[in-house]
Parts: C-alpha cells; sequence; structure tokens
C-alpha cells in the first residue's frame, strides 16, 4: 500500500469517528493499531508494547503532571487571589489599570501553572467581581481573561512544549528559553490593545482610582514578591544548569504547598481536590500521549511522513506559502480539537517536512504553541471562552468571543512576526547556551 493510500485511508477513518463523537485519544490509538496491522500482520504488535513502555517512562514527562500540580496548588491555596489584588492595587493610577493587571496577572500566573484554561480561569474568577465592582464594561473585561489566559502555555514552564519536547526529542529548556520572548512580546502587544480600547472608549472604565494608603501600598508588593520569586527560582534553575524540568517542577510544587501552609487557607479538602484535578489532567494527558505514539509509529510505517516532506519539496513550495497553509489548518484544527491532542495528531505526520523546510525544531515548536493558543479563543472548541462563561453571568458565550476575537487577530499576528523575525524566539537560546 503507497503512502498516499494510507494517508487517505487514516484520514478518512479519523474523521469519520470523530464525526461519530470517539474521543481522539481512542481514535488515533483505534487508527494506528488498524495502520500497523494493515502495513504488517500481526508481526509488528509486540512492538506496541515497547511503545508503550519507552513512551511512559520518559523522565521529561514526568514534569507534566508535577507542573499540573503545582498549578492546582496555586489555585486553591489563596496564593493567586493575594497576586492579583495586590497587582490591582499597584496599578492604581493607570487608566484601565484592572484591565491592564488582568494581562500581567495572566503572564506571571501562566509561568506558575503552565495551563491556558487555568490561567483564564483563575484570575477570572476574582477579576470579573471586582471589575464589575468598579464599572468596567464586560466587552473591555471578557477579552482580557480569555486572551490573557493564552498566555498560560507560552511563557514557560509549559505542558505543551514538554510534551512536543519529548514527542521530537528536542531540548525542553531550550523550548521554555524560546517561549520567554514571544510570550512578552504578546502580553505587550495584548496591553498596547486595552489602552487603545481604553483611549478609543473612555465610558469603558471608571476614572483613575485614587493613591492607596502607603500601608496597603506596602502590603501589596509584600504579596507580588513569593509568586515572582517561586517563577524566578523555577525558571532561574532551569537556566543556569541548577535543576532539569522535572526537578524544578517538583521544587515548584513543594514551594506552590509552603506557601498555600504560610497564607493558612490550604485546607486538606482543597489539597485533596488540587491532587484529584492533577491526577485525571494527567491520566487524560498520557492516554493521548501514548495513542499519538501508536499512530505516529503507523504513519512512520506506512512511510507517510517522508512521503509528505518528499512530495511538497518535489512540488516546490515556498517556505512562506507552506508556513500560511500551516496557519490555516491549525485554525481549523482548533475549532475542533483540543490544543494537546491536536500537537500529537500533526506533529509526527509535519515535523519531517519542517526540518525538510530548514525550519528549526525549537522555533516550529514556539510557532506551535502560539497556534494551539489561538485554538483556545476559537468556537466551539476554545477552552478559555467556556471557562470564562462559567463565572461570566449573565454575559453570553457570543459576547464573550466578540470580545476574544481581536486577540485571536493579535496572537495570528504575533505567529507571521516569528516567521519574519525567527530570532526572536530563538536568540535568547543560542545566548544564554553561548553559541
Amino acid at each position: 500500500m503507497s503512502w498516499q493510500v494510507a494517508l487517505a485511508l487514516y484520514g478518512t477513518v479519523l474523521v469519520a469517528l470523530l464525526v461519530f463523537g470517539v474521543g481522539i485519544g481512542s481514535v488515533m490509538g483505534l487508527v494506528g493499531i488498524m495502520g500497523v496491522t494493515a502495513a504488517s500482520g500481526l508481526t509488528l504488535w509486540p512492538t506496541l508494547g515497547d511503545l508503550v513502555w519507552n513512551t511512559t517512562n520518559s523522565f521529561t514527562l514526568v514534569a507534566v503532571p508535577l507542573f499540573v500540580l503545582m498549578g492546582e496548588i496555586i489555585l486553591r491555596s489563596g496564593v493567586s487571589k493575594r497576586f492579583y489584588s495586590a497587582l490591582s492595587t499597584l496599578t492604581y493610577g493607570v487608566r484601565g489599570g484592572l484591565a491592564q493587571s488582568n494581562v500581567v496577572g495572566s503572564a506571571i500566573f501562566a509561568a506558575v501553572s503552565g495551563s491556558s484554561t487555568a490561567t483564564a480561569l483563575t484570575i477570572g474568577t476574582v477579576a470579573l467581581p471586582e471589575m464589575r465592582k468598579h464599572g468596567y464594561d464586560d466587552r473591555l473585561t471578557l477579552g482580557t481573561l480569555t486572551g490573557g489566559g493564552c498566555l498560560g502555555i507560552l511563557i514557560p514552564p509549559s505542558i505543551p512544549m514538554v510534551i512536543y519536547a519529548a514527542v521530537v526529542q528536542e531540548s525542553v529548556i531550550d523550548l521554555f528559553m524560546a517561549g520567554v520572548l514571544p510570550g512578552l512580546l504578546l502580553a505587550g502587544m495584548f496591553m498596547a490593545w486595552v489602552a487603545f480600547l481604553v483611549a478609543r472608549h473612555p465610558a469603558w472604565v471608571p476614572p483613575k482610582r485614587t493613591r492607596p494608603p502607603l500601608s496597603l501600598a506596602l502590603r501589596a508588593l509584600r504579596d507580588c514578591i513569593p509568586v515572582t520569586l517561586l517563577l524566578l527560582a523555577i525558571l532561574g534553575g532551569m537556566y543556569f544548569g541548577i535543576v532539569t524540568p522535572t526537578e524544578a517542577a517538583a521544587f515548584g510544587c513543594a514551594m506552590a504547598a509552603l506557601l498555600g501552609l504560610v497564607y493558612r487557607e490550604m485546607t486538606l479538602a482543597a489539597f485533596r481536590t488540587a491532587l484529584r484535578n492533577s491526577i485525571v489532567t494527567n491520566a487524560v494527558i498520557m492516554f493521548i500521549i501514548i495513542n499519538a505514539q501508536i499512530l505516529s509509529f503507523a504513519f512512520t510505517t506506512a512511510g507517510i511522513g517522508r512521503g509528505v516532506a518528499t512530495a511538497l519539496g518535489t512540488l516546490g513550495v515556498a517556505p512562506f506559502v507552506f508556513f500560511c497553509i500551516l496557519v490555516a489548518v491549525y485554525l481549523i484544527l482548533g475549532m475542533f480539537v483540543d490544543g494537546i491532542s491536536m500537537m500529537l495528531l500533526t506533529v509526527p505526520l509535519l515535523y519531517p517536512t519542517i526540518q525538510a523546510m530548514g525550519f528549526s525544531g525549537v522555533w516550529f515548536g514556539v510557532v506551535l504553541v502560539v497556534l494551539i493558543e489561538l485554538g483556545q479563543l476559537t468556537p466551539p472548541m476554545g477552552l478559555n471562552l467556556f471557562a470564562v462563561h462559567s463565572i461570566a453571568a449573565p454575559s453570553s458565550i457570543g459576547t464573550i468571543a466578540r470580545s476574544s476575537l481581536p486577540y485571536a487577530a493579535i496572537i495570528v499576528l504575533l505567529c507571521f512576526i516569528l516567521y519574519w523575525m525567527p530570532a526572536i524566539a530563538l536568540w535568547l537560546p543560542a545566548t544564554l547556551k553561548g553559541t
């Protein structure tokens, strides 16, 4: 069977099973087993056991449940609430300061949670009632929450980056470093858009707030320090080679739990909930990863990845045209498939082509994460939209989607900026490695 026939067959079965409501993880596993069987009968079935073992026996992937747990602990220990309240106090002199606090708070909280949806939900739970009380228009507020939440998987540590690194054998630390400047750039672009909206629609925000008492400002500064130090310790420890990403995640969990105890808001029930949610999330992620590896093995066996790369090379498609097609494909996929599943479904197929086109694997990892962020804002799958909708009554999902549309456009713009200026992603890893 030629790779073209295999690709058409696998694609048809994948789409058919998804249309009939089969879970994406199960679909990838079923199609993978079907492909391996069609290519070589039962001869390669014993290899599937080795594949599952090698996938799950990965030191790199141990960081995933630890980063998830760290985010859950911070979410339920009162740390995030104190941090946001402190940040909003310190931005008293900025017109629309609470809206800007949403973006800044999301950027910093993203760096200790690694999850877009968790970031949007955590900041939103604290920010939305406060902003409504002060007279902020929901058309401004909702977009800053859904858009700011997207920073959760770009600014390191990032769970999708860890998984991508494990799949394509890139350095997790290089990927983390590569995400820093694009993440800060995206946060700056979001803040510029918020400033534009405030200038254009001054009625959407209240007047500048009065200067808080010195004691309140000092207390706010004190509440910002623990999260900032935790972030610097995690990233600094990895970047300077003191700890591995997995060890950094474990350290982050311990420090987050310690902060919860210091603030005396981490109850036993809240800790149990954090553990339970972390286990469930990790089980789902690992199930998808295992089945994605089976599908990747089927692609390799059928020669699909190599065939697609060769075919595109023969057609002479320009790198920019290929990049535009890539953005369009991920925009459509993001409407229907969650980010991690989308990455694991497409990377085995596209990565050989990416290499053949001369793109850096680290650069592509950053661009891929940015495109996954885009999927967080595009209905009907946009998880950030539904996360904010769950706490934003009576606002409709349509209102939230319209408020989020400019942030989706900014994310697309960032993708093309990264294409034109790849050094934004690649400069920091190369500099810190001394190359």
